[in-house]
């Protein structure tokens, strides 16, 4: 690019001006105003020390400049992407996505802001990058005037993989039952109600086994607490060697367990139920020396649910069935 210095010089001034996202509005206004409060050599050393990189990036996705990243935690040197474009350094489906939310903050004029995850995998030749996904909040801001005969946007990246890592831990534990580490009647109750939108809207069908541990009182006066715990975390861990990966599995209360099958008919569920049935007992003999048994009941959604809570009220109903019929048995309404 020909007087490179003085292109860069002139750049930095205007997005300065343009662009709200580099510095404050009253400290902006004052170099709109009196144009005296900073060199052009002291705003490019400020714009320089942002801890997050600022990308001028055009519409067709060139890079036309690179300000700050200074944060040397969470960025590494990127003014080697100074005149190439997106295309050339990350794979076509995610530099189309960069694109798109680009022409969206031109199209809509204020500030956009979007999350989104880079990995190795995602960049051209990234040889012994990132295995993993890095989380990023970009703003993007269009400019107001043009870079190198095109509209461009300023994008500012700022690295938020701890925060989404921590939310995820939050969102984990308030979805998960602690004993256990199955899901807990919260996420029960939040997946049964998308599992009814699907039915309502698709007829994709979704069927639910509810089951307890017959007698666990017993066990627990017997052996105590700790080994009634032990029989829950057994049988847990049980569920999710033989139940599907689809399948979703809660702990919705005290000894009773609940799993949702997605795209089951009843009398299959009703299947897998046996079949989970019949390896409890075993289950339990080896880890606690103790006999016991589970009883279950299985229901499928059906045209006049409304609620999430029929479908559970059913097979509800279905374990007491079993549980009148003698026990260790799971039957079907």
């Amino acid at each position: 690019m020909a007087n490179w210095p003085n292109v860069k010089a002139d750049l930095q001034m205007r997005c300065a001006l343009s662009a709200g996202v580099f510095v404050a509005d009253p400290f902006r206004q004052a170099i709109w105003e009196g144009g005296s409060l900073f060199t052009q050599q002291q705003l490019s050393s400020i714009l320089s020390s942002l801890p997050d990189p600022a990308f001028i990036l055009t519409r067709s996705g060139r890079y036309a400049a690179i300000f700050g990243g200074k944060d040397l935690r969470h960025y590494h040197d990127g003014s080697g992407l100074v005149g190439r474009t997106m295309f050339d350094v990350l794979k076509q489906e995610k530099a189309e996505w960069f694109a798109a939310e680009i022409e969206k903050a031109l199209n809509s004029g204020v500030l956009h802001i979007v999350e989104y995850e880079l990995s190795g995998n995602d960049v051209k030749g990234a040889g012994e990058g990132p295995g993993h996904s890095i989380w990023f909040e970009g703003r993007v801001q269009a400019l107001s005037f043009e870079v190198e005969g095109e509209a461009a946007v300023v994008w500012v990246a700022s690295n938020i993989t701890n925060k989404n890592e921590i939310q995820q831990e939050l969102r984990q534990l308030s979805e998960t039952d602690a004993l256990t580490g199955l899901y807990n009647r919260r996420k029960l109750i939040e997946t049964l109600d998308q599992r009814l939108a699907i039915f309502e809207r698709e007829r994709s069908q979704t069927s639910i086994l509810v089951f307890d541990v017959d007698n666990f009182k017993r066990l627990n006066d017997e052996m105590g607490h700790h080994a009634g715990d032990k029989a829950l975390v057994e049988i847990a861990r049980l569920c999710r060697q033989h139940l599907r990966q689809s399948d979703v599995i809660a702990r919705f209360g005290g000894d009773e367990f609940v799993v949702v099958m997605p795209g089951t008919l009843c009398r299959d569920a009703l299947e897998i139920a046996d079949k989970l049935r019949e390896s409890v007992p075993t289950i339990l003999r080896e880890s606690l020396h103790y006999e016991a048994t589970i009883s279950g009941g299985v229901s499928q959604f059906g045209q006049p649910d409304r609620l999430s809570s029929d479908i559970l009220k059913r097979a509800d109903e279905g374990l007491y069935m079993s549980k009148r019929a003698g026990r260790n048995r799971v039957s079907a309404l």
